[in-house]
């Protein structure tokens, strides 16, 4: 008999140990998440404010919506001192009549010299002996500056924005095209940015990493969300 006792007063005392624990973790608060740990766990799509990006509108969380457009960069080296005047007066004059926000943004990003460096290749074999070895010291240095990154390009956009409401994408759309239209009117190059476009300027500009690649499948690394927005 003795020797069942202390057997029985463990197990005893497990199960009541076991219940008092169960019954603890039961009741226990849940500990809130600190400020360092809540902006830890923040993702890239709530740090940049972007909860949707679709046709040619990027939608943000705090019910804005934007368009971009992309100015092309013309090169005025060859211009006269009166050609540069009279450009910029008529984008002035173009511009003045603006009576809303709008954002302009210079953005550097890395020049893909890979048809160049083709070409050259393709030089090659119809090339002479001199020829040849020009060339190939050419090619050596355009592939160490390709490899470095140093061969870089301004891009030029502009951003413009409304309160998010029915039908506001097409007033958005048509104030865009007029925009873009007072700069082409005056030679300088100018279009509305797609989806995919519209991707690539948000890696350009938050993802210092990113690398230029035309045919980059933006939906790998921001997702664009399907369900209805501000339903």
């Amino acid at each position: 008999m003795e020797g069942l006792l202390f057997p029985i007063i463990m197990l005893t005392v497990t199960l009541v140990g076991g219940g008092l624990l169960l019954l603890f973790l039961k009741t226990a608060k849940k500990r809130p998440v600190s400020d360092e740990t809540a902006i830890a766990i923040q993702t890239a799509q709530q740090f940049i404010n972007v909860r949707d990006v679709k046709d040619k509108y990027l939608y943000t969380k705090d019910g804005l919506v934007l368009v971009y457009l992309r100015v092309h960069a013309i090169s005025i080296d060859l211009y006269s001192k009166a050609e540069k005047n009279n450009l910029i007066k008529q984008i002035t004059a173009e511009l003045s009549d603006i009576q809303y926000p709008f954002k302009f943004m210079a953005v550097s990003r890395p020049v893909d010299i890979s048809p160049l460096i083709s070409d050259m290749q393709g030089m090659l074999k119809t090339a002479d002996d001199k020829r040849k070895e020009l060339l190939r010291q050419e090619i050596l240095q355009m592939s160490s500056f390709a490899l470095s990154g140093e061969i870089v390009e301004r891009q030029f956009y502009i951003s413009v924005w409304d309160r998010y409401e029915d039908g506001v994408e097409k007033d958005l759309l048509k104030r865009a095209s007029l925009l873009a239209e007072k700069f082409t009117t005056n030679g300088v190059g100018c279009d509305i940015l797609t989806e995919k476009e519209i991707m690539r300027l948000l890696n350009l500009v938050n993802n210092p990493s990113y690398t230029h690649l035309e045919d980059t499948d933006f939906e790998a690394s921001i997702p664009a969300l399907k369900e209805d927005i501000y339903a």
